[in-house]
């Protein structure tokens, strides 16, 4: 397996990145003569590939420092692409650090011009936990024809409920930078264009069919939540998969979860 990390200037970001690229590589219990091997790493047709996000305080290091991502891709033969965003949920923020351009309209371009991955956006996919759970669905139902899929883990979907019941004290996030007038002057975040249930709703009448993943632990802070945005989902008749199980808000829990995601994308 191939892990690269690379540096090149964003236009989007005015700055310099970092990214995380992982490729699969046939190993030493693999023939790259063997049919099936040259199925699964089929360079010239380019791999599957997925855009893993991270949440709050994380960068483009948090899945390789904290999860098994690595080995489970190469299992699957599925690249990899992490790239850093600070606490922006993965918006353009006022701040001219113009995340959601940089991941729907830059970083793909690049990713697929420069490494051997797929350019079909059916195979193409994004992924993240907590803030990058939101972020997924945000990136994935905002450019439907970028992302084929998209999957949340213990994600802060509801983002206008979160932002009513989030404890100042302890809030990373600057929200106006974020979502600007739409929490200026109280919380007009439903339906906005920040909102996961509009942007779903929006999919829809434009002719999309968006393929959803939602997962969460049943000891998560975020539970309840996640089963309200479940509800709301299936009553739009939504094609979600969702699943929950034991875990919390922690790495114990998305380290398992992500190889169901893994194989979710591949179906």
């Amino acid at each position: 397996m191939a892990l690269m990390e690379t540096h090149y200037y964003s236009f989007s970001m005015e700055s310099n990145v970092t990214l995380n690229v992982f490729i699969p590589t046939p190993g030493s219990n693999c023939s790259i003569s063997d049919l099936e091997s040259n199925e699964r790493f089929d360079y010239e047709t380019g791999l599957p590939v997925v855009y893993l996000l991270h949440g709050a305080y994380g960068d483009a290091f948090s899945w390789l420092r904290f999860s098994n991502v690595e080995r489970y891709a190469q299992e699957r033969g599925i690249a990899l692409v992490m790239a850093s965003a600070g606490n922006s949920f993965y918006q353009n923020m006022r701040c001219r650090q113009n995340y959601k351009d940089f991941f729907t309209k830059e970083l793909p371009v690049f990713i697929r011009n420069v490494f051997p991955v797929t350019k079909d956006p059916k195979k193409t996919f994004v992924a993240g936990f907590s803030m990058g759970g939101y972020g997924a669905w945000y990136l994935g139902l905002t450019r439907p024809d970028v992302f084929g899929k998209a999957a949340s883990m213990s994600g802060a979907l509801d983002i206008a409920t979160l932002y009513d019941t989030i404890d100042p004290n302890v809030n990373v996030f600057a929200w106006e930078d974020c979502f600007g007038e739409a929490v200026e002057n109280g919380n007009h975040l439903p339906g906005s264009p920040y909102d996961l249930f509009a942007l779903y709703d929006k999919a829809v009448r434009e002719g999309y069919s968006p393929k959803l993943y939602q997962a969460c632990g049943t000891e998560d802070f975020l539970y309840k939540l996640n089963q309200d945005v479940r509800d709301k989902m299936v009553s739009r008749r939504a094609d979600l998969t969702y699943e929950e199980g034991p875990g919390g808000h922690d790495w114990d829990f998305w380290d398992i979860y992500i190889r169901h995601i893994l194989d979710w994308f591949l179906q």
